[in-house]
């Protein structure tokens, strides 16, 4: 385990905390061919699950069905640490991360799918949830359940979040 890991770890509050508020994790899946495939997200944790909705056909849904193995990648950069010096190789960035393994389904059930819909029109527009989503949005709405096998999170710079 490297340094910083071991010194700068987040707590299980401090990364639930991290992942409730992020706005953008990055999903990275697995290609027929082996190589990674990295995609920006929206997404939801709840219960210990993280839940990506998008598109029902596309790289990243082909990639699952045939791998469901998946790591998502959430950071927050407080800022940037100048070297008092000067030095730009002493530079460091004010940072907190999270990392977790897992394996994505796709979901079928309509209602479960309303439910995590729901959840991430309230965590992004607020404003407009509490509506009725059309039927026709949840059907055609693909949603993503990653069940967390492995998960991390480290800090480095200012005092870590709460």
């Amino acid at each position: 385990m490297q340094h910083r890991m071991k010194t700068h770890q987040l707590d299980r509050q401090q990364i639930d905390s991290l992942l409730d508020r992020a706005e953008v994790a990055s999903l990275a899946t697995i290609n027929a061919d082996g190589t990674p495939y990295v995609a920006p997200v929206h997404f939801l944790y709840q219960e210990g699950a993280v839940y990506v909705h998008g598109l029902p056909a596309g790289q990243k849904i082909d990639n699952i069905k045939a791998n469901p193995a998946v790591c998502l990648t959430v950071c927050k950069m407080d800022g940037v640490l100048l070297d008092p010096s000067g030095n730009p190789c002493d530079t460091n960035t004010s940072y907190q991360s999270v990392i977790l393994q897992g394996t994505a389904s796709i979901l079928a059930n309509a209602e479960t799918k309303r439910t995590i819909l729901e959840g991430i029109a309230q965590k992004y527009t607020p404003e407009l949830s509490g509506g009725v989503l059309p039927e026709s949005m949840v059907k055609g709405t693909a949603v993503l359940e990653i069940r967390v096998s492995m998960i991390t999170g480290k800090y480095y710079g200012q005092q870590k979040e709460q």
